[in-house]
């Protein structure tokens, strides 16, 4: 697969007009039934279905769906693969099933609800950190955490012991540094908090209810933004997600943030992954923190003539306009 690289403000939209097949094009490759345009942001969203009395809506906009099945092709509508112990097959990998761009339209909010929901602290920050290029911790090899990771190639990864299903990792093609979770699947509980160190990915619990995998996150800390748009979070964040397999090419992530000290009351999101074709699987990916070079090279200026040059890294006198 390849990899993605994303960065805040302006050059998002640059990166995403190159790298995201625009929607004419997707509907050209059976992309399923237009619902309309998402608030006045451009991007299309598909109805494949529904769940939960829910529509599920497939937003084509800050998801690389270029390595993922398309939606005529009659596997995707196949049966749901079991394992062994009858749970649904969940591995993949997969593309989507999260937003880098903007959670609240990603996730079927309309424009504006999220940002009523944030407290004035908040609301302050994300102002302040849609100005902030160079503050975008991404850019600079951190972690993107969740659910701002998952638009990417990722996979589960069932571990089995003599005891059964112990761990699922979820393994992520990109993300930077540390890109792997692990959700504990052998009935323990979260650490006490106030002897845990709040970490990137959180500590993370799993669970099935039926046919759907609930995973509950606690322990993150408040550094990874949300989304490119700088939804912000505090160290009481708690997350639900809830990973359903539709079908054999759909699966979708009920994602419920709980977090009293940036948000008024929890949100519920839902996002959409799609399978990827057969034989293709997760590529190396290397980004160091306090990165040099690349992605975050020509970001390191405080200047705003600061640019990327030809070999990546800062650009020389003779490469600037």
């Amino acid at each position: 697969m390849k990899n993605i690289l994303v960065i805040s403000g302006t050059v998002v939209g640059l990166a995403l007009s190159l790298l995201v097949p625009s929607h004419a094009q997707q509907r050209g490759q059976g992309g399923g039934q237009a619902a309309g345009q998402g608030a006045g942001r451009g991007q299309q969203r598909l109805v494949v279905g529904e769940f939960g009395g829910k529509p599920v809506v497939q937003v084509n906009r800050g998801v690389d769906f270029r390595d993922a099945i398309s939606f005529n092709d009659p596997a995707m509508k196949g049966p749901v693969p079991r394992l062994p112990d009858g749970h649904p097959d969940l591995t993949g990998p997969w593309e989507g099933g999260g937003s880098d761009q903007d959670m609240e339209i990603d996730g079927g909010l309309n424009k504006g609800e999220l940002d009523a929901l944030l407290l004035p602290w908040a609301k302050a920050a994300k102002a302040e950190r849609s100005k902030a290029i160079y503050g975008e911790p991404y850019i600079y090899c951190l972690p993107m955490s969740v659910p701002r990771i998952n638009p990417y190639p990722w996979k589960f990864v069932m571990g089995y012991t003599s005891k059964g299903l112990q761990y699922i990792y979820v393994l992520h093609e990109t993300g930077d540094a540390g890109a792997h979770r692990v959700v504990y699947m052998d009935g323990r509980k979260h650490p006490d908090p106030a002897v845990s160190l709040p970490t990137w990915w959180g500590h993370s619990i799993g669970h099935w209810e039926g046919d759907t995998l609930v995973i509950d996150t606690t322990g993150y800390n408040d550094k990874f933004w949300f989304d490119a748009v700088g939804t912000p979070h505090t160290e009481k964040l708690h997350t639900i997600e809830r990973w359903t397999r539709l079908s054999y090419g759909t699966m979708i992530n009920d994602f419920t943030l709980d977090d009293p000290g940036a948000f008024t009351k929890p949100v519920e999101l839902r996002f959409v992954a799609r399978i990827v074709k057969p034989g293709v699987d997760l590529m190396e990916y290397i980004c160091a923190e306090n990165n040099q070079i690349g992605i975050a090279g020509g970001y390191l200026g405080k200047d705003t003539a600061s640019q990327i040059g030809i070999g990546g890294g800062p650009a020389q006198n003779n490469e600037k306009k």
